[in-house]
């Protein structure tokens, strides 16, 4: 017992002070809590703490000269949502296509990056040719919004045509490997010349089409963050309304399934029958943990209502299922022959109040309910959550609740820890520190600070514009950026401290993300890679060295 203990506490020390990758959102947390426990990370980026990049005149190049925490910084497109991972010496992000890396390929396209950690130099793409229905499901120039999940040799990302694709993380440099040969039509799209497939291109292993196979309707983007756990990639659907924004096209098919992550066949659908619920859209990213020797998947749906299923696909009773919000117009049958991912408990978030019947509460209005855009995080027993709208919708109230994940069935009344209703609408998860400290942004731009068990607020910030992103938390510190572009460092302390604020030259929507040393965040144009100027060796030169013997 005692030689494991030490390894144990050998091979926690080696993490903290060497690094590790960043291989989906939320890190190497499936409980997607936006926390790292790396050191010695920056806290400015300028030579000035409240200074600026700048571009070399008459270039879209980024000057160096007065950046000395930058490793490198990489050109992306004009729009760049989704959020960077880092996993084996290779980062992946989300972009469009306005700088166009193959001659092959102009004009609107959803790009996905496969970067060299190391020198910021591209390895290969995935062009994503967009939908021919437009903008009612595949908003122009968005690019591609999802963060991928890296898994070994493989990684999994939803497109912007609706898919869950598995690929090769090498690209086709080691050949075209998988089911999937098609590469050159699906780069040039349906009814297209197939185009040129090299070394630069992705390697698709199969693709999953939720809008053939669910029958699903996407409202403008389809951007789930997935989650590989066992031999399950879990993901949300993106069923919402149509371009009336009264319609749902598709109120049968699922919100929430299960794909095989080695064959990419459907092995399980949610039976919670949100679809007829729908207020707008549905764009969140579910979280996993183990709940009295229960492991549960907690989604946010575009009902407002925070759901737990049961990781195990189970076949369905043929029985009728209770409804989830009290009045809800259609219960979901139960269908003896498809398996479902099961929902053990369920919550509604909004207040009561917001759910009335009347023009002052009828969404999208202000006063109003939301749905839960935010990623639920999982921590200690308790999934944190708040409610948001499309951006597009401006500004409203908002609320933050703390769930007790033991319960049961209904849980709205019984299960509801606190609750912080100062926030105002959010698209942001939440970053908790191991001693308790809770951070979020919301989208008006405030920053909170919070005790994460009981709910008592130390402090809030006003960053003075818009937040799409989620804060990190990390060496003590907390990161965070806004569609300004400024890029703020907070102490992560009870006592509000601010460190710095640094301009990006760019929108910053995306999450930043530590690994292996080095602190990526990402402007609407720019990837940066940033380590602490007074690092004298990085920490991906300098891997852990354990003797197996002596512990």
């Amino acid at each position: 017992m005692k030689t494991k203990f030490s390894l144990c506490m050998a091979l926690s020390v080696a993490t903290a002070a060497f690094g590790a990758d960043w291989p989906r959102w939320g890190g190497n947390d499936p409980g997607r809590n936006m926390y790292s426990p790396e050191t010695g990370l920056p806290d400015h980026f300028t030579k000035e703490k409240g200074g600026r990049v700048e571009m070399k005149t008459g270039t879209e190049e980024v000057d160096t000269k007065n950046l000395p925490s930058a490793k490198w910084v990489a050109k992306l497109g004009s729009q760049s949502y989704g959020n960077v991972v880092e996993a084996g010496g290779k980062l992946f992000v989300g972009t469009n296509n306005e700088n166009p890396r193959d001659p092959q390929h102009q004009g609107d396209r959803s790009i996905l990056l496969a970067l060299d950690a190391k020198s910021g130099e591209m390895l290969w793409q995935l062009v994503v040719p967009k939908l021919a229905s437009g903008k009612v499901n595949d908003w122009e120039n968005l690019g591609l919004l999802s963060s991928p999940c890296v898994q070994n040799n493989r990684l999994y990302v939803v497109t912007s045509r609706c898919e869950v694709l598995c690929m090769d993380t090498e690209g086709q440099a080691n050949g075209n490997e998988g089911p999937f040969k098609d590469e050159a039509q699906y780069v040039s799209g349906p009814g297209k010349p197939p185009a040129k497939i090299g070394a630069k291109d992705a390697d698709i292993i199969w693709r999953y089409d939720m809008m053939d196979e669910l029958g699903v309707f996407p409202h403008n983007a389809s951007n789930c963050s997935l989650l590989v756990d066992d031999d399950l990639v879990y993901a949300c659907s993106s069923n919402g309304q149509d371009w009336t924004h009264v319609n749902i096209p598709s109120p049968n098919s699922p919100s929430f399934v299960a794909i095989d992550k080695n064959t990419g066949k459907l092995r399980g659908e949610d039976n919670a029958g949100i679809g007829p619920r729908i207020f707008h859209g549905q764009w969140g990213s579910p979280s996993i943990g183990v709940v009295n020797g229960r492991k549960l998947v907690f989604f946010g749906g575009g009902d407002g209502v925070c759901y737990a299923f049961d990781a195990k696909p189970k076949k369905g009773t043929g029985a009728k299922i209770e409804p989830v919000v009290s009045g809800s117009p259609v219960d979901r049958d139960e269908d003896k022959d498809t398996d479902y991912l099961k929902k053990v408990w369920w919550c509604d978030v909004n207040p009561p109040e917001r759910r009335v019947k009347d023009a002052a509460h009828k969404y999208p209005a202000p006063e109003g309910p939301s749905e839960i855009n935010a990623t639920p995080v999982f921590w200690k027993n308790r999934v944190y959550v708040a409610v948001g709208q499309d951006p597009e919708h401006g500004e409203g109230v908002g609320i933050l609740t703390c769930i007790d994940a033991t319960k049961i069935g209904d849980v709205t009344k019984s299960a509801k820890v606190w609750s912080y209703d100062k926030i105002h609408r959010s698209l942001s998860s939440v970053s908790i520190t191991p001693d308790g400290l809770l951070f979020v942004g919301d989208f008006s731009g405030f920053l909170h600070c919070l005790d994460a068990e009981t709910g008592k607020v130390y402090w809030v910030h006003d960053l003075k514009a818009h937040v799409w992103g989620s804060t990190l938390v990390a060496d003590g510190k907390v990161y965070i950026g806004d569609e300004d572009g400024d890029f703020f460092v907070f102490a992560a302390s009870k006592e509000k401290k601010l460190l710095s604020v640094n301009n990006l030259g760019a929108p910053v929507y995306s999450t930043p993300i530590v690994a292996n040393g080095t602190l990526y965040v990402h402007s609407n144009a720019h990837l940066f890679a940033f380590t602490d100027p007074a690092r004298k060796q990085p920490i991906n030169d300098a891997p852990a060295k354990i003797d197996l013997q002596k512990n």
